[in-house]
């Protein structure tokens, strides 16, 4: 069935939105990044093995997964606009907070609160996306979002390692946390209420009710959609978390060299995020079939995530070890998992599916953070890459079997309470 269009907003207000939720995104990780960047330094100046640094990092997960599907649902009662307002805000503090750190009690409740704020910026650019966008350019609507992530991180390291080796690391958190508050001026001007939004009401909640979670966790395209976000997800948080520390401790990278080099994933993340967009969308404008082509593409990126994560477990050289985990962030973004809700539900249900999916994707996220520990201790990292290679190829056979078809969208649930009366 056809699903309702978007209000009319115009090219030029939609893609200045489109930019903005980049930035966003682009922020959110630059506040995320800089731990991982800074944490050799911080573990030699405060003593912490990698078991702390794992407890760290999973205390992020921890608010990140519970919050995700929570923040869902407030995204739909709060609108797009004051959501993100009210999470770039508190992030942006949250990542400030870390230069005043001394212990890891003290960094495990900033990541805990980074992460509890964090959890919005998707659902709620998914739900954006699918408000002003029409069906053909919601991948490379998401891919705006989602390359967003890779932008920051490529900012992030030569950035907060300069900030780092220049006023040391605490004055590097605070400077790349009070980068939000810059963006919450300008998403006020750019996104603004309903009633002066040309077309209709962009960045309010919509008129429809959102699916009840009920109906959602008896509908096997909700499943597929989680699914695809569990398979895929530990990938993009051992990138963000251990990569710096992959390449510090197993082919001497230094924090120098890491500022210069360690982008490099993060921008084939972008650029995998950005062409799988535009080439959705291109192919679809000329007639293609949009399930057609995303299955194509998703197809191929699985199989480059495979040969790259087969690649750097052979290899000892320092530089093909980071060109094959720059090629692995390249398939995973070409992949596009994040557009996947916004292909088969209608707007006011894509950030709580989305918020699921992330949800369930911080908890496989999780788990995995001590299991890369141990094995990172015990020059396990082959294991690492190897496994984690395999993720996109189970996400391609779980969007086969359970969502079905691309672009069509479920416009309607059984209400399973009904059905079993």
């Amino acid at each position: 069935m056809t699903p309702p269009t978007p209000p009319s907003t115009g090219p030029r207000l939609r893609w200045a939105i489109a930019v903005l939720l980049l930035l966003s995104t682009a922020i959110n990780y630059l506040d995320r990044q800089a731990l991982s960047i800074l944490a050799t330094t911080i573990q030699r100046e405060l003593q912490i093995d990698d078991v702390g640094y794992a407890k760290i990092t999973t205390y992020f997960l921890l608010s990140y997964t519970i919050m995700y599907a929570v923040s869902g649902r407030l995204v739909d009662f709060l609108g797009t606009r004051l959501s993100l307002v009210l999470a770039v805000s508190g992030w942006s503090v949250a990542g400030m907070l870390h230069g005043l750190a001394g212990s890891v009690a003290q960094l495990s409740a900033c990541r805990f609160l980074l992460g509890g704020f964090e959890s919005a910026n998707y659902p709620a650019g998914a739900r954006a996306v699918a408000e002003w966008f029409p069906l053909r350019e919601r991948a490379l609507g998401m891919a705006f979002l989602g390359a967003g992530g890779a932008v920051g991180a490529m900012i992030a390291f030569p950035l907060v390692s300069h900030l780092a080796l220049s006023h040391g690391w605490r004055a590097a958190f605070v400077v790349v946390g009070a980068v939000g508050f810059v963006w919450v001026v300008a998403w006020l001007v750019v996104c603004r209420p309903a009633a002066s939004a040309p077309g209709g009401a962009p960045g309010s909640p919509p008129a429809e009710k959102p699916f009840p979670l009920r109906a959602l966790l008896a509908n096997r395209r909700a499943w597929g959609c989680i699914l695809v976000r569990v398979c895929t997800d530990p990938i993009i948080y051992f990138i963000s978390f251990w990569v710096p520390k992959y390449l510090a401790e197993n082919h001497g990278y230094t924090l120098a060299d890491i500022g210069k080099y360690a982008w490099l994933p993060f921008a084939g993340l972008s650029a995998g995020q950005l062409l799988g967009g535009a080439f959705t969308s291109w192919c679809v404008g000329r007639g293609a079939d949009l399930d057609r082509v995303r299955k194509g593409l998703m197809l191929g990126a699985s199989l480059l995530v495979l040969a790259a994560g087969l690649l750097v477990a052979a290899t000892a050289s320092p530089a093909l070890a980071l060109a094959g985990v720059a090629c692995l962030a390249l398939g995973h973004g070409l992949w596009g998992n994040l557009a996947v809700p916004a292909e088969v539900f209608p707007a006011h249900s894509v950030a709580f599916v989305t918020g699921l999916g992330g949800t369930l994707g911080g908890v496989a996220g999780m788990i995995s953070q001590f299991g890369i520990a141990w094995a990172a201790g015990h020059g396990g990292y082959a294991y690492i890459f190897v496994a984690f290679s395999l993720g996109p190829l189970l996400a391609y056979f779980a969007v086969r079997t359970l969502v079905g078809r691309l672009g069509e969208i479920t416009v309607k649930l059984p209400d399973p309470a009904r059905a079993h009366a």
